[in-house]
């Protein structure tokens, strides 16, 4: 007998009460809750350092294309007079589509029929490649080709989405109707341009070539611009829809320098720089520097006069060529 319950003595096992268990699960949560945050940070600053990559990627592109040709490439090619930046855009083969090469994506580039519109039949399988340099990994994007449609929404071509736009100058040159209704810019990327690195007076370490306009906010290609075609709202695009739900085909390519990352803007953004990276957005100078650039949410309204008080005068002079500003280095 004694013997018994010295054996059962030996059986028996200390175990978790019900409180303690429930002690437990909260101190993990608690330090689940702490680490979250971080886990994010990090994964974000992986992300952000990806698309700095690709930036860097195609800022080494650009030179050697200007190294190739002696002049950067054309936001997009038209061949008709300018008439309103919507239907006079054909063959519309945009920057992504030129220095393709110079990305080590030659098999892509050889695919291209440059005589035909981008739209057009014998080109539908190279437009709907995706190109990984143009998509930014924070910027949540369709693993394939999204439909470019006109404004009424009829799909006129099924493309490969990007996270970039070529800038064609400040908020003075409008990204459809150019400087003045000519469809030319003040930048370096615009309408059948030619700028040279000597053309760049403000200095190409002060200038900007490509930055970030998530697909996610407004929803463009990288092969180029398609007649007749707009550029849509993207499903993240945070200003109000009682304004502009799109802009003309021009748009599809090109942005330009005045708000980022706006919240408010009437005219959904569509023609401005965006990104999905807290703070602000990314992007390629001349030079080939890459800088990240803070918010600009909004403009500080009008004057008396009807003019705008611009609210970063610095992002307006960064989207110029040969505005003739001074700018400090350690103003962005």
């Amino acid at each position: 007998m004694i013997r018994y319950r010295r054996d059962l003595r030996r059986c028996h096992r200390g175990a978790f009460t019900l409180i303690e268990l429930l002690v437990v699960i909260a101190i993990i949560a608690v330090l689940i809750a702490l680490l979250l945050p971080a886990v994010q940070a990090a994964r974000e600053a992986a992300r952000r350092a990806q698309c700095i990559n690709n930036l860097k990627q195609m800022g080494l592109a650009l030179q050697n294309y200007h190294d190739a040709v002696s002049t950067f490439p054309m936001s997009y090619a038209a061949r008709s007079p300018f008439v309103d930046g919507a239907t006079d855009t054909a063959p519309g083969w945009g920057w992504g589509t030129m220095i393709l090469s110079q990305l080590e994506q030659t098999s892509v580039f050889n695919a291209v029929n440059f005589i035909l519109p981008v739209e057009g039949l014998q080109n539908s399988t190279v437009v709907r490649s995706i190109v990984s340099t143009y998509m930014c990994p924070s910027d949540p994007i369709p693993g394939g080709p999204f439909g470019v449609t006109d404004k009424s929404g009829n799909v006129l071509a099924m493309m490969g989405p990007t996270s970039y736009a070529a800038c064609v100058g400040n908020d003075y040159a409008d990204t459809t109707t150019g400087l003045n209704n000519d469809g030319l810019g003040n930048g370096v990327l615009f309408r059948n341009s030619s700028i040279r690195m000597a053309g760049i007076t403000d200095g190409t370490s002060q200038t900007i070539t490509i930055g970030e306009r998530a697909w996610s906010i407004n929803s463009g290609p990288w092969a180029g611009v398609v007649t007749n075609g707009v550029i849509n709202r993207g499903p993240a695009n945070p200003c109000p829809k009682t304004g502009a739900l799109y802009y003309l085909a021009a748009s599809l390519v090109q942005a330009h320098t005045n708000v980022l990352n706006t919240d408010t803007d009437p005219d959904g953004g569509l023609d401005d720089y965006s990104s999905r990276h807290p703070g602000g957005a990314n992007f390629v100078f001349a030079d080939g520097s890459v800088h990240f650039l803070k918010n600009v949410l909004r403009n500080s309204g009008q004057r008396p006069d009807g003019s705008t008080i611009y609210a970063s005068p610095t992002f307006l002079a960064l989207g110029t060529r040969s505005g003739g500003e001074v700018i400090s280095a350690d103003a962005y």
